[in-house]
């Protein structure tokens, strides 16, 4: 996976900001909220097979939060009992890494802009959601996706997807076709991905619409989403 950028220290104590983040995580659900309303894609109506590679995706995903959480947890113990410099780097590189993962900090790397058009509105939810998806598993590192109408939305770990085709909402946010998403990670290991024959690029073409992809030595990540305010976790002694 291609490292992000890393960012110039902040003045910000990073012990509180590690804590904010350790509390985000543990309240997030770990895992991709998928929101649909009327589109015949709803859970109930998926086949088995589908289920268990949601579910085996969600897993997959949890275990590599919770290994996260773990990590910064000892980090933030060492730091505690030792106060090193080695340390103290260490935990700010993790913060930086978790906070690309929620959207809460810019990117530039190399990655991919990929281009959505769909003249005849049949791009729905479900294949903005399998684009997505196939981007983090070919090992994206972090994304947005903008509409023509100008409206631009970080994803994150909890992102969610829903409406028809011409009617797509990311996270309350009404984006209008064509569609633009830009991606951080391995150029060649993304466009392949999506590229490949039943994948993203057929999904789209059968959907009435088309996909173009292109490669580029670096991509700017630009949009940020906030942290919700806890409402009832406080951090512990």
């Amino acid at each position: 996976m291609t490292e992000p950028r890393t960012p110039s220290p902040r003045s910000k104590p990073v012990f509180v900001v590690l804590a904010g983040i350790l509390i985000v995580l543990l309240g997030i659900g770990i895992a991709t909220q998928v929101r649909t309303t009327g589109t015949g894609d709803a859970l109930d109506s998926a086949r088995p097979a589908d289920l268990l590679v949601l579910l085996d995706n969600l897993n997959r995903r949890e275990a590599a939060l919770r290994q996260e959480i773990t990590d910064l947890e000892r980090i933030l113990s060492s730091l505690e009992q030792e106060g090193s410099e080695a340390a103290l780097e260490e935990a700010r590189a993790r913060l930086y890494t978790l906070s690309i993962q929620l959207g809460t900090e810019p990117a530039t790397g190399p990655g991919v802009v990929l281009t959505v058009d769909d003249p005849r509105g049949g791009v729905g939810s479900e294949v903005l959601l399998d684009l997505i998806q196939e981007l983090r598993a070919a090992g994206a590192d972090t994304m947005q996706i903008a509409g023509s109408n100008g409206e631009t939305v970080r994803i994150g770990v909890d992102s969610w997807v829903t409406g028809a085709g011409g009617e797509i909402t990311v996270d309350d946010r009404r984006l209008d076709a064509p569609y633009t998403v830009t991606a951080i990670g391995d150029g060649p290991t993304l466009a392949a991905a999506l590229n490949i024959p039943g994948g993203v690029v057929d999904t789209v073409a059968r959907a009435g619409g088309s996909l173009t992809v292109q490669q580029f030595p670096q991509v700017d990540v630009s949009a940020l989403r906030e942290i919700e305010p806890r409402q009832y976790a406080q951090p512990g002694n």
